[in-house]
Order: C-alpha cells, then structure tokens, then sequence
C-alpha cells in the first residue's frame, strides 16, 4: 500500500487541464487525465506519465466506468478536477439553437455534478479528498448574448457550493474556482501582445492555487477562490 495521491483531471486538453497535470506530477502525484478525445493527450502523457481515458462528462455510465477503470488500474482518486465545459454558442436569446444550449448544460454542469457525485462516492467510505471545479466569470455574471455559458456555470457554482456544505463535515473539501479572465495558451498567444504585461492568466499559476487549495489545512479551508488577472476590471 502507498500513500501515493492520484489526481484524476477531467476535461483534459491544453491550458489550465495541462498546467494542472504537470505540477501534480512534478508534486509525485499519480496523474490520470479524461476527455472525450484522448489522443490529443499523447504528448501530455508522456511528459507527466500519466493515463489517459476516454469520457463523456455528460454520460453517466461514461463517468461510472472512468472511476471504476481509474480505481481499478491505477488508485481510487484522492483529488478529482472538473474543468470542462461548452459555451453552446454565443448571441441574442431569440437566435439560441435550442439543442447547442442543451449540450451546453448538460457539459458545463450536469457533467459537474455526475463527476462529483462519483468522487463523492469513492471518497466518503475512505473519509477524505479533494473535488475541484472551473467555474468562470460567467458564474455570477450574465452576460448579454452569454446565456448557455452563464446556465451551465451558474448552475455549477450552486452545485459546489451545496457540495461543500454538505461534505466538508465529513472531511471531503469541495471547492470552486471562478477564473475571471483569459487564460494564456502558449508563450505565442496572439491575445497578449494586446494586453498589459500578464494580462492574461498563467495556468500554471492557476495551477498553483489549486494546489494550495488542496493541501490547505482543514481548520482554514476555502470553498471558493476568484482568480483574475491584476488588470482586469471586476
């Protein structure tokens, strides 16, 4: 038996997911990555010798079977990170595809909750763990022409919270992470020359936080932090 954390990130690509993954790596994590398409994850896992498994967030029995595979061929997860999520589209209400909001939804926030309620479930029998979620700006701020986005994370951050009361007596840490900003996507990202110096968010200091986060100690635990960057409005 090792005492050896797993971190199971779903939602897995560039970004946040791949700054998340290196650093819990580089912390002797075991790292275990879930998207819907996982061979975009190859170099990724090479480079943090992680797994990977395919996963529709918005499937139950997807969700079911990723933890009975991540539990079975590697350790149940002591940490678990929901950052994925669909924008279903952008516009005036009135022009809304019905359908690409739906998807959105059912993405962005009923996958949140399929996600917690498993990690709920592996975690409350062993009486501890982490559940992470990405919210956005989006979270507490409808947006004109933004509202499948503000559904699905609305709808998240309501789900985290409700999970962080109901769990933290039983020593499961659930919090949220309302990212208020763009995040950088590469050192060439074509947005930041249009901006202040870091003016974009770095993942890996998002990375960081979340972290943090995690290892707080639990007579001092956070259920929401709000990042953004120095130069943003709020």
């Amino acid at each position: 038996m090792t005492d050896q954390e797993t971190a199971l990130i779903v939602g897995s690509g560039r970004g946040l997911s791949a700054s998340l993954a290196r650093l819990f790596a580089a912390e002797g994590m075991r790292v275990v990555l879930a998207a819907r398409n996982v061979d975009k994850l190859a170099p990724l896992l090479k480079e943090t010798g992680g797994r990977a498994y395919s996963c529709d967030a918005s499937d139950p029995g997807a969700v079911a079977a990723l933890f009975q595979k991540t539990a079975a061929e590697v350790a149940a997860p002591g940490i678990v990170v929901y950052n994925a999520s669909n924008r279903g589209g952008r516009g005036p209400v009135e022009e809304l595809d019905p359908e690409a909001v739906r998807q959105a939804i059912l993405v962005t926030c009923y996958g949140g909750f399929l996600v917690g309620q498993a990690a709920a479930r592996s975690m409350i029998p062993r009486g501890a763990g982490t559940i992470l979620f990405t919210g956005a700006s989006a979270s507490y701020k409808g947006y004109a022409k933004s509202s499948s986005f503000a559904m699905g994370k609305f709808g998240l951050r309501g789900l985290a919270q409700s999970m962080a009361r109901e769990l933290a007596p039983r020593n499961i840490h659930v919090a949220h992470f309302p990212i208020d900003g763009g995040i950088r996507q590469g050192s060439d990202d074509p947005r930041a020359g249009k901006r202040p110096d870091d003016g974009l968010l770095d993942p890996d200091a998002i990375a960081q936080t979340y972290l943090h986060v995690h290892r707080q100690h639990r007579s001092a635990w956070s259920w929401e932090i709000e990042l953004r960057p120095w130069s943003e409005n709020f």
